[in-house]
């Protein structure tokens, strides 16, 4: 690695270590020559099939697009950025895993409506009502009631109620 204060051909790895899940590693590093000292992360430059769209376009992945889909949605709600990354890393990781060299968008669709259940219920029905084109308010309640029916008890702890709970005879 050239170093980035005097262009010497030659540093040497002083320290390494692993970042967040293991996919990330921070090493420091110095000049042979200037013996100055600087940081370098090193992440696996891993290859994301493309994207087969809806009307037959192919295209790159984009993780900036799948980011601000996801943010869209979670839009004024209370979640952390750090679990926000979290799903765009579970939904990369399974698009990954497909081991395909092309998917279809609407698959990448459900990795995302499966992130967003977890995370948030409210943006979970955001994202549904636009990827779904749900056409009437009947299509919305159909998958408002799925979701309260299909939401594990532990994920469902974790979230504000979709339609409020009386507290006094625990009806809606």
């Amino acid at each position: 690695m050239h170093c980035p204060f005097c262009a010497h051909h030659d540093t040497r790895v002083i320290d390494s270590r692993l970042l967040g899940e293991g996919d990330q590693i921070r090493r420091r590093r110095e000049c042979i020559e200037c013996k100055v000292r600087f940081t370098t992360y090193e992440t696996a430059e891993l290859s994301l099939p493309r994207i087969a769209k809806s009307d037959g376009r192919r295209e790159t992945f984009n993780e900036d697009k799948l980011r601000g889909g996801i943010l869209k949605a979670l839009e004024k709600r209370p979640v952390t950025m750090e679990r926000v990354e979290a799903a765009i890393t579970q939904v990369k990781r399974r698009i990954r895993e497909s081991g395909e060299r092309e998917i279809d968008s609407r698959r990448i669709g459900e990795h995302v409506m499966d992130a967003l259940r977890g995370l948030d219920q409210v943006a979970y029905v955001r994202f549904a009502s636009v990827y779904r084109s749900f056409e009437d308010v009947r299509a919305f309640l159909e998958e408002i009631e799925r979701l309260e029916n299909d939401l594990p008890p532990d994920l469902r702890d974790q979230q504000l109620d979709l339609i409020p709970i009386d507290q006094a005879t625990r009806k809606r």
